[in-house]
């Protein structure tokens, strides 16, 4: 157990459940909508019959950790049944205390409770997922149906789960579609945060120059902007000139920069595209 669950990971599954227990109890439940996924119908199941999360959340997620330690990965199985384990505890021990006093629920404002509660969660759900486990629930269910058909992306079976989240809560929340609203705006939010913590400080801009003045501009761009430069031989099937292309992957505040440094290149011409993320040794530049 040692090897598959170092002390680390298990403090951030402790962590993390905290921040999604804390989400849950203060921004979803009192503002009566349903978040994404299982946790969304479990939500629901606790409106509509009064069975709380803390042990919906269990009943729900043993059978998959099992499937999953069976089917797929044992160490990913372990730690998403411990976040589960953890989640559960942590909501259960919250319903013991009086939060009323923390509770963010006012009806000029019910959008900030998506926002901020998806936020939070998104903050919780990219701290497991860097640790190579998950939330349990959808994820456990994504990971199954991938097993068995690989060809199926995980991103439609999630987005299916939700999109049957947003319908169910128009019913189950007295046939209104602010919940539904609300809904969508968490997810957005979870999605969003979860994204930027995953891969935003590691985005990064690639420029491609076709230049006939390869040898100096690319020293400048190593001098003035730290990054390294790759240059290839190619051919315009215009002119049929030989000329050179170079490649810079550069950070996304450098790109005032960059631009500047290729004025002063006159026939020069670059196009960029977004680097969504970069891998390995990948200088900050200056």
């Amino acid at each position: 157990m040692k090897r598959i669950l170092p002390w680390k990971d298990l403090l951030n599954i402790i962590v993390s459940a905290a921040i999604y227990a804390i989400s849950f109890e203060i921004f979803i439940f009192p503002n009566e909508f349903a978040p994404a996924g299982l946790p969304g119908l479990e939500t629901m199941i606790q409106q509509k019959w009064g069975f709380p999360v803390s042990y919906m959340n269990v009943i729900i997620n043993v059978p998959l950790v099992i499937l999953t330690y069976i089917l797929v990965d044992k160490a990913y199985a372990v730690k998403s049944g411990l976040y589960s384990l953890f989640l559960s505890g942590w909501m259960f021990l919250m319903e013991q205390f009086d939060l009323s006093m923390f509770v963010y629920k006012t009806p000029h404002s019910t959008i900030l409770a998506p926002i901020i509660g998806g936020m939070l969660c998104g903050f919780a759900v990219a701290m497991v997922l860097k640790r190579g486990s998950c939330t349990g629930g959808t994820d456990l269910v994504a990971e199954l149906v991938h097993h068995y058909k690989p060809e199926q992306s995980m991103v439609w079976v999630l987005f299916a789960l939700n999109a049957v989240v947003a319908v169910l809560s128009y019913f189950v929340y007295g046939y209104q579609i602010e919940p539904v609203i609300l809904c969508l705006i968490y997810c957005f939010a979870i999605s969003k945060v979860s994204d930027v913590m995953l891969k935003g400080l590691k985005e990064a801009i690639k420029f491609e120059i076709i230049t006939e003045q390869p040898h100096e501009l690319a020293m400048t761009l190593i001098e003035e902007l730290g990054h390294g430069v790759t240059e290839l031989p190619a051919v315009g099937s215009f002119t049929k000139q030989e000329k050179t292309l170079l490649i810079c992957v550069v950070n996304k505040k450098q790109i005032v920069a960059f631009r500047k440094i290729l004025d002063r290149y006159p026939g020069s011409f670059a196009y960029l595209s977004t680097v969504k993320e970069t891998v390995g040794y990948f200088r900050s530049g200056k």
